[in-house]
């Protein structure tokens, strides 16, 4: 789309084609939500978590941040958006899982390999300096590593700590460590078209399949 005035018009045919259709199902939208499901996705125009995963209005109570970032509870500011959805969408709406969602081509991670592209831009440095301990390792780790793996690893590398991150929350860990709350991984390469989920076992992504489902 290229202006507002298609934005309007896409919501236009978007009346048509399911609000008009389906007035009972949006009709119980109006009354309240309880999506089981919340997913912190990046802001990139490109991974809309709610067409990527298949859902429907209602389904998923969705966060975006850049890189899909999520502060520890030591850096998390007074006004922080982030975190205030999380903790809506987990004590008031006590979704039972959490899903953190990267992707390949990140521009958030890019800033974070090139800090001279957004050294001026205070806002976006500073956020994405929190990903700065998954870099410091990596280069630990590697420091004469290919640009291209570098890249990958750090974008995954990012949903883990976002994740830990997660669980710095005290009312985040408590249900986790109750069983009421379960923390995911996932990964989409826009080059390959596939979802890769973390596993724990072989601590590697992996590409999802129906079949294992």
């Amino acid at each position: 789309m290229a202006n507002f005035h298609e934005l309007i018009l896409g919501f236009h045919n978007f009346k048509e084609e399911y609000l008009l259709k389906e007035k009972e199902f949006f009709s119980r939208l109006v009354h309240g939500q309880s999506p089981k499901t919340l997913v912190i996705a990046c802001c990139d125009s490109r991974v809309d978590p709610a067409i990527l995963l298949g859902g429907r209005p209602g389904d998923l109570f969705v966060v975006r941040s850049i890189a899909s970032i999520v502060p520890p509870v030591e850096k998390a500011g007074e006004h922080d958006a982030v975190i205030a959805a999380v903790e809506y969408g987990v004590k008031h709406l006590d979704v039972h899982n959490i899903i953190v969602m990267g992707h390949s081509n990140c521009g958030g991670i890019y800033g974070l390999l090139h800090p001279e592209k957004i050294r001026s831009e205070r806002f976006i440095s500073g956020w994405v300096s929190l990903a700065s301990p998954v870099l410091e390792e990596l280069e630990h780790e590697d420091p004469n590593e290919p640009a291209p793996v570098r890249c990958r690893r750090c974008e995954e590398g990012a949903i883990l700590m976002s994740i830990d991150n997660l669980l710095s929350y005290d009312w985040v860990k408590e249900r986790v460590d109750a069983g009421s709350l379960a923390l995911h991984a996932l990964y989409y390469d826009m080059a390959t078209g596939s979802l890769n989920v973390w596993n724990a076992e072989i601590e590697d992504f992996e590409p999802t399949r129906v079949e294992d489902l």
